[in-house]
């Protein structure tokens, strides 16, 4: 017999993959939509001097571009764009539905019914945004790389582009509702780690290629991203556990004793989205300096706002402290201590020695900003420090594999394979019932 307590073990789990027909189909449709999408990467634009463009894309902002599209701005197919503008619009919802009334309403008073409309409106915001990326990338960024440029070469180019990120957005909605985990999480995971062997390839020829020295260096950086790795599990499933007791009830002639539980409260509230925040930011200077035409700015940015120039330590400082600030900024969006302390008091419950009301928010307010304190701390080392080693070390092989890869790559295998065990464990009480 299998405890229905007990989480399913490995075996458990890949012969429910192999025997349970609902959780074999989700696995196929989830590994066949991305398989789709990595081939859509490779349908190239006409039109375009690739050899040109590619020897062009050495800044910032194409850099980070090129790793959450799996190598769709270097390859320049119809999913250049891929998930990246409904991860955009997703942000803008966030940021507005803290900001206007009516959004905020539709999110927590009507159900599902609000849940559906603000998924429709950020769809509309993803496709006005993937509208206005498309017309800048065929009207800006690939002019002088196009060899017929002119209003026809705009309309169809930017046409392919949209096109291309509504598929994948549709693509990514239908591994959500139908697959295995989070769509839109699993397209940046993917795009991620497709640039896994190239980065390990060029890892090992530097150190066939090196000496005795170079061999340790590359040794020293890869137990840098390993214990990295054990860092981001630990901090992503680190949360403290506020005790809460509930009020003792009396139903008919029966008296319910109170009962405990405890409130969770994550130790890293943003996720990945202040590092996201933050390298959006930092990347903006750069892409001003490469279309203003401006030597100093062009000069400045490059030395003092790219983790590639000589001035990377300033660049380290407004990275850390830029992450610290967002890690807060985002922390406000997600949880409301006003809104959770009303809550307690309307359900009957308290925290155990604070007054229900204005003391325990500001008891929860306390607690947040310590554990987002904590957070922004980790976040900001876990950016800055891969970029330190690599410089100290003088390994640049890497560079495409920062923090925001690793914490993306943890977050959403770790959420994955929990949805994959809920599907067991469901598996498990539908035999019960049956027997």
């Amino acid at each position: 017999m299998i405890s229905r307590d007990k989480a399913p073990s490995a075996q458990e789990t890949f012969m429910q993959m192999a025997q349970a027909a609902g959780l074999r189909g989700r696995l196929f449709v989830t590994i066949g939509i991305l398989l789709l999408i990595r081939l859509g990467i490779y349908i190239p634009i006409p039109g375009i001097d690739r050899v040109a463009f590619g020897a062009q894309q050495n800044n910032g902002l194409a850099g980070l571009l090129d790793i959450f599209s799996g190598g769709g701005f270097s390859a320049l197919g119809v999913f250049t764009l891929g998930i990246l503008p409904f991860i955009n619009a997703s942000i803008i919802i966030q940021l507005l539905t803290a900001a206007i009334p009516s959004l905020e309403k539709l999110q927590k008073d009507e159900g599902e019914a609000g849940r559906r409309k603000i998924s429709q409106i950020t769809r509309y915001v993803a496709l006005g945004w993937a509208i206005v990326q498309s017309i800048f990338i065929s009207a800006v960024w690939l002019k002088p790389f196009a060899f017929n440029f002119g209003p026809v070469f705009v309309f169809e180019t930017a046409l392919a582009l949209v096109a291309g990120s509504m598929f994948v957005m549709w693509a990514s909605e239908v591994v959500t509702e139908r697959g295995i985990g989070n769509g839109a999480s699993l397209l940046i995971f993917l795009n991620i780690v497709s640039s896994l062997p190239t980065t390990l390839g060029n890892t090992i020829q530097l150190a066939q290629t090196g000496g005795r020295e170079t061999v340790g260096q590359v040794v020293v950086l890869l137990l840098l991203f390993l214990a990295t790795i054990v860092g981001i599990v630990f901090v992503q499933e680190g949360m403290r556990r506020i005790p809460i007791i509930s009020a003792r009830r009396q139903v008919g002639r029966r008296v319910l004793a109170e009962q405990r539980s405890f409130l969770p409260l994550r130790l890293n509230q943003g996720g990945v989205m202040p590092i996201i925040f933050a390298t959006a930011i930092l990347s903006l200077p750069l892409l001003i300096g490469n279309f203003t035409q401006n030597q100093a700015i062009a000069a400045f940015t490059s030395t003092y706002l790219s983790p590639g120039g000589s001035g990377w330590w300033a660049y380290a400082l407004i990275y850390l402290f830029s992450i610290i600030f967002f890690s807060y900024f985002y922390s406000s969006l997600i949880v409301n201590p006003v809104d959770i302390a009303q809550n307690l008091k309307k359900m009957g419950s308290s925290i155990p020695g604070i007054r229900p009301g204005k003391a325990t928010s500001e008891y929860l307010e306390r607690v947040l900003n310590r554990l987002t304190f904590l957070g922004a701390g980790f976040l900001g080392l876990v950016a800055i420090i891969p970029t330190v080693v690599e410089r100290v070390l003088d390994v640049q092989t890497f560079r495409g594999l920062g923090a925001t890869s690793l914490l993306i790559l943890v977050g959403v295998a770790i959420d994955t394979a929990k949805q994959v065990q809920t599907y067991v464990i469901s598996q498990r009480y539908e035999g019960m019932v049956k027997q």
